[in-house]
């Protein structure tokens, strides 16, 4: 072992090699963790500090630990308490994300979309429609809608491999401010089942969101549809 690593606490370390698992794909949501005690003997460390290493990832929200059973890795958490991009939503679970483009166009005949932006219906309106992965596994289906106009040449940039967020901080110079939003429940259809790879009628959580700029004015239109066996809510409260 290198003088570098020795400098590392030892917790660290193993904190480290789990997440390095997770994010090549070893180790995905639901998959068991190695027991304190397992932690200890591979990495020459005392119980406490294989202990503390599984703590600290548990409070991080990158484990579960269920009592009497084991240790997991936890599903990524959809957090309500900041506006964050898919892309930065997996970066915060140490996951790296990953999305491929089924359909962006513009289109002028969804009057609902249209509506919710403040637009007439007719508006020509950019429809991007992803689906979400993380470690190679489909998570979400989200389709954007923004409005062409306002965002013209925004199918000509690399959406691919960049945040929509980002895209639209730096390129529009956007200052993005608040999300209002309606969740629910709904059931996988066909098409849905067989992009997110799950049975049919399977429970999904859906999420309907319209994003604000700072000057309170909508820019985004974003109906996520998410797999409800690799997300948990966590939901912040202040009083």
């Amino acid at each position: 072992m290198s003088a570098k690593a020795h400098s590392i606490p030892a917790y660290q370390r193993i904190q480290s090699s789990i997440r390095k698992r997770i994010d090549a794909g070893q180790l995905r949501p639901g998959d068991p963790v190695s027991s304190e005690r397992d932690l200890a003997k591979l990495h020459e460390v005392s119980l406490m500090t294989a202990r503390h290493a599984l703590a600290t990832l548990e409070r991080e929200g990158i484990v579960e630990r269920r009592r009497g059973v084991g240790t997991f890795v936890a599903a990524p958490k959809i957090q309500f308490n900041k506006l964050m991009s898919y892309t930065e939503q997996m970066a915060a679970r140490s996951l790296t994300a990953a999305s491929k483009i089924l359909f962006a166009k513009v289109v002028d005949n969804e009057p609902d979309a249209a509506a919710r932006l403040l637009l007439s219906p007719s508006e020509q309106l950019i429809k991007l429609e992803r689906l979400r992965h993380a470690s190679e596994e489909p998570f979400a289906l989200e389709t954007c809608y923004l409005s062409a106009a306002g965002f013209p040449g925004l199918l000509s940039t690399p959406l691919q491999g960049d945040s929509l967020f980002a895209i639209l901080e730096r390129e529009y110079d956007v200052k993005l401010g608040y999300a209002d939003e309606v969740i629910d429940a709904t059931a996988a259809d066909p098409r849905t089942a067989e992009l997110l790879n799950v049975p049919r009628r399977e429970p999904l959580l859906r999420i309907r969101q319209l994003i604000y700029s700072a000057n309170d004015k909508p820019l985004i239109y974003v109906l996520g549809i998410y797999r409800s066996d690799r997300h948990n809510l966590v939901i912040r409260r202040f009083r």
